[in-house]
């Protein structure tokens, strides 16, 4: 049994279950520091934190320290392209090359941006070897995608794209917008909701980082991807993984941290991430900041494919940058939630049914074999419907 560090934070009495949970995840599941929010119906009703901040149990976890989230980060990425196609800046249906002329190579020309979104591109993966250091170096990343050939047609199938989805995306916003997808994320979508989305750390931001704990050793037995891409690193899983290296120890340098990884390095709070999903809950508006108009809402929800991902092998349901809820990934019991998880435990995501908004952030990784949030965040998110 573990030892229950203090919980901080507030939490309407109406749920308590879910600070039992949390409680108890320190209890049970070896919780090192973490924090879960939940945004009601535009209220914050859950708001805690605890732990510690690094492995050493030096650095207690603070109201704002920042916790990198992994692919949590693709959701609010997914939502920058949104907010750029509400303003009439951004056609979804547009080829990506009227954006980014060089993107029309290897016959990518016609295709449109919204493959990028679901993943349906056929780019998870760089081919050529890649120099050291290519993924905190964005002109190399984005020039290697655009020369690249799609491993599959465009369109035809859909897999996960782990890294490049962010390059990829990031990129476009990066040509409509002038701006670099972290800047674009601080200013339209964190500072208009007064909240903390980091993608690029700061020098100051970087002192409250909490330490990550890695993955934990994977079973052969078990198959995930990671034993995948090790048993065949030539293959496009392997390359995936591996090209460029994305080694579990890389998250908790300044080289990482400071970088822009829009499909991996988002840094922030549970409260920032519930607070994002609660205004997606509510149509796209909170306390007066609209980030999205409903219809244009309802289509990044919509459902571009389901089943099996070429990449990963997982069944999935996704719209345009969201994952949609499936029973692996049960994101509550609406059909209509939507958001997305991270490798090692993190997610968030909405319910527009009850109106909800959720998040859980922790900075020990969980195995990460089989499509599932874990056990940590399925108690959470199951004391938060029991207390609605």
């Amino acid at each position: 049994m573990g030892q229950i560090p203090a919980i901080e934070g507030t939490c309407d009495a109406r749920f308590a279950r879910v600070r039992d949970a949390f409680a108890d995840n320190f209890a049970t599941h070896d919780e090192l520091g973490a924090g879960v929010a939940v945004v009601l119906d535009g209220q914050t009703v859950v708001d805690l934190w605890g732990g510690h901040a690094d492995v050493g149990r030096t650095r207690p976890w603070r109201h704002d320290t920042l916790v990198h989230v992994y692919s949590t980060t693709k959701g609010v990425v997914a939502l920058a392209a949104h907010l750029l196609a509400d303003r009439g800046l951004l056609d979804l249906d547009a080829p990506v090359a009227r954006y980014w002329p060089e993107f029309a190579a290897a016959g990518k020309g016609a295709v449109p941006v919204h493959h990028l979104l679901s993943h349906r591109v056929g780019l998870p993966a760089v081919r050529s070897p890649l120099p050291p250091g290519a993924l905190f170096d964005w002109p190399v990343m984005t020039a290697a995608l655009a020369a690249e050939t799609p491993w599959w047609e465009p369109g035809t199938r859909f897999g996960y794209h782990i890294l490049t989805y962010g390059f990829l995306v990031g990129e476009v916003i990066r040509r409509v917008s002038g701006r670099s997808v972290g800047s674009f994320v601080r200013a339209e979508i964190a500072r208009r909701l007064g909240v903390e989305f980091a993608i690029g750390l700061t020098t100051g931001e970087e002192m409250r980082a909490a330490e990550i704990i890695p993955l934990p050793a994977s079973d052969p037995a078990e198959g995930g991807p990671i034993v995948r891409a090790l048993s065949d690193p030539e293959s496009m899983i392997g390359r995936m993984v591996f090209n460029p290296p994305m080694v579990p120890e890389m998250v908790n340098t300044h080289e990482y941290r400071a970088a822009e990884i829009p499909a991996a390095n988002g840094h922030t709070t549970a409260r920032a991430v519930a607070r994002i999903y609660g205004c997606l809950a509510r149509g796209g508006e909170l306390d007066g900041a609209r980030l999205l108009r409903r219809e244009t809402l309802a289509r990044a929800v919509t459902e571009q494919v389901a089943g099996e991902d070429e990449a990963l092998g997982w069944p999935t349901r996704l719209g345009m940058g969201f994952l949609l809820r499936t029973p692996e990934w049960c994101m509550g019991p609406s059909p209509r939630a939507f958001g997305h998880p991270g490798a090692g435990g993190s997610v968030g995501f909405a319910d527009p049914d009850a109106r909800l908004g959720f998040a859980y952030t922790p900075s020990r990784m969980t195995a990460f074999v089989r499509p599932e949030l874990g056990v940590r965040a399925d108690a959470l998110i199951a004391a938060t419907y029991a207390s609605l």
